[in-house]
């Protein structure tokens, strides 16, 4: 898995607390500017945050590329509304080899390893198979209908692995650019990075916050699972391990 920030929003932290005071302040932006000092901005932005005014959270936003994900973790992904998503396409690319995702729990165990990845060489063959078929349906009808052979053939694959990508399985590999707010963001941490969150995205927006801290320090120092400054909101599903959670957190 590869995980990087790779836009923000300049000077994260300094645009929160001047949109944030401009609600507080009869003066102007410039003059807020002028006068906000780096301790007053960590001042401020620990009471904003403590006092849970996060409107001003939105002025700002993070923009991450992933890489070595599965599909099943990426569904995961765009469940969080607000935000913005590209990811690569299995319509416009074709996969010669397709990559996958080998859980850690399958990858232990040998036979259940070769069980697996016997499924997946058995999607492949699907695949190539599917396409194969497809694209001499498709090119046989478009040459018929006056096409040209170039752009028969580029139509005709174009065709043939839209549909042939229905084999593909969860495990399927891919990549992502998504952009967040720092507002989303604190929801997406708050869920994703808590011991109950399925493996994969667990581990994903935990590098993601690791990343955050180094950017935004003040902004992110308490994000993370929502056991980092308060109770457990799971109730009898609570993972029971809150206090190596929150080490492990304060750490990161």
């Amino acid at each position: 898995m590869k995980v990087k920030i790779i836009a923000h929003t300049p000077q994260p932290e300094k645009v929160i607390s001047m949109a944030a005071k401009l609600c507080y302040s009869p003066v102007g932006v410039e003059q807020i500017e002028e006068n906000l000092t780096d301790e007053q901005i960590d001042k401020f932005l620990n009471m904003l945050i403590n006092i849970g005014h996060e409107s001003p959270l939105e002025h700002v936003s993070f923009t991450f590329a992933v890489e070595g994900i599965s599909r099943a973790c990426s569904h995961q992904i765009v469940r969080h509304r607000i935000a913005s998503f590209s990811q690569q396409s299995q319509r416009y690319v074709k996969l010669e080899q397709f990559e996958y995702i080998i859980p850690e729990e399958i990858n232990e165990i040998e036979e259940a390893k070769k069980v697996f990845i016997d499924a997946m060489e058995k999607d492949q063959e699907a695949y190539d198979k599917l396409v194969e078929i497809l694209f001499e349906k498709h090119y046989n009808n478009l040459i018929k209908y006056g096409k040209n052979e170039k752009e028969a053939k580029r139509d005709a694959e174009k065709k043939a692995i839209e549909d042939a990508r229905y084999v593909f399985p969860n495990a399927c590999e891919t990549k992502m650019v998504f952009t967040m707010n720092t507002r989303s963001l604190y929801n997406f941490l708050h869920h994703r990075c808590c011991e109950r969150a399925q493996w994969e995205i667990r581990a994903l927006s935990t590098e993601m916050l690791r990343q955050l801290k180094q950017v935004a320090p003040i902004l992110f120092k308490n994000s993370g699972p929502n056991c980092v400054k308060g109770a457990c909101p799971e109730g009898n599903m609570t993972c029971g391990n809150i206090a190596s959670v929150r080490e492990n957190f304060k750490n990161l």
